[in-house]
């Protein structure tokens, strides 16, 4: 009789010492359960890759690093609407811990579709004219962000310095991208009241960008082009149209410029990415909440000059933004 008790209490002990072995063991999967984080990109061109990269340069140096803490899944939409549907689609149903959202058309796309997740937005120009916040300085929901909206006035001052014989300025953008609407119609209202004419033609998709150029190239003495994903993913189009007609192009960012675009005082895209991404630490250790981050500009802007593009159209660099002088893109001839 002793014999069997004793080994009834040996295998109560065994029980128990596998039970607790075993609350032991879900307890350390569920505290070191890794966060995991949507990135939905737009589409992909030189500005919103490098915002991405700044993005996740920003987790790795704050301590999350994909594939340690942290699963970052990336998702390029190829700007295709429906593809945007489904990524969001599928960032839900995983219930994702936060989403990067690349361009307007891609915050658009997740915010709705989810009202709890927290989602952060860069390369997007207007929160509040996009819809994605009440207000630029009280999001007061689920989106917060950065924003990527250019000094506009000094970009058509750079212009006017340096094709200082212009009298019309030609504008071109996306019709159906909200950023570049309100880009556009900023830029509009400063070149009027410079005392210079403005003319517009927009694009719907890339397949209308060749000819919009060739038409708006026949009209004005230069070019102006905000921000605009068609456009950006357009440039070596545009370059080919507009070098040959020697219209100089003035662009809303440095990415742009490289690919043919004469200059920009634009937004470095990478440290607006990184920005975004400092914001993003905040949210994942319960320092802040979207509704209450107001929209952050970018700290500075930054010169850029095409010295292949002027020499090719015939622009003379003033000697003060010799120093601004970048490379042309290889791949673009």
């Amino acid at each position: 009789m002793k014999k069997k008790m004793n080994i009834k209490l040996v295998t109560l002990v065994v029980v128990a010492a596998l039970m607790l072995m075993a609350a032991g063991c879900a307890s350390l999967t569920g505290g070191s359960k890794k966060i995991s984080i949507g990135i939905i990109q737009y589409a992909e061109h030189v500005a919103l890759d490098a915002a991405r990269d700044g993005f996740i340069d920003a987790l790795k140096d704050n301590g999350y690093i994909d594939g340690e803490n942290i699963t970052i899944d990336l998702q390029n939409a190829q700007a295709d609407q429906s593809n945007l549907s489904t990524i969001s689609d599928r960032f839900v149903s995983n219930k994702v811990d936060l989403i990067l959202a690349i361009a307007t058309p891609a915050a658009q796309s997740i915010a709705g579709k989810t009202t709890e997740i927290p989602i952060l937005g860069t390369a997007i120009t207007d929160y509040e004219e996009a819809r994605l916040v009440e207000s630029n300085e009280a999001p007061g929901g689920n989106v917060s962000g950065t924003t990527d909206m250019n000094p506009i006035k000094e970009q058509i001052d750079l212009l006017v310095k340096l094709v200082p014989d212009a009298k019309t300025v030609g504008v071109v953008y996306t019709s159906g991208e909200v950023n570049s609407v309100v880009q556009a119609a900023i830029a509009k209202e400063v070149i009027e009241n410079l005392g210079l004419k403005y003319v517009e033609v927009t694009v719907n998709n890339t397949n209308d960008v060749q000819q919009a150029v060739q038409s708006i190239v026949q009209q004005c003495d230069a070019l102006y082009i905000p921000t605009d994903n068609v456009l950006a993913s357009s440039m070596p189009t545009v370059y080919g149209v507009t070098v040959e007609s020697k219209t100089p192009v003035i662009c809303g960012e440095v990415g742009m410029v490289t690919k043919g675009g004469l200059a920009t005082l634009g937004i470095n895209y990478y440290d607006l990415g990184y920005q975004t991404g400092e914001m993003a630490v905040k949210i994942l250790k319960g320092e802040a909440k979207t509704a209450a981050m107001p929209i952050q500009s970018a700290k500075e802007f930054d010169y850029a000059i095409n010295g292949t593009v002027a020499e090719e159209i015939g622009i003379t660099i003033p000697d003060d933004l010799k120093d601004y002088i970048i490379e042309m893109d290889p791949n673009i001839n």
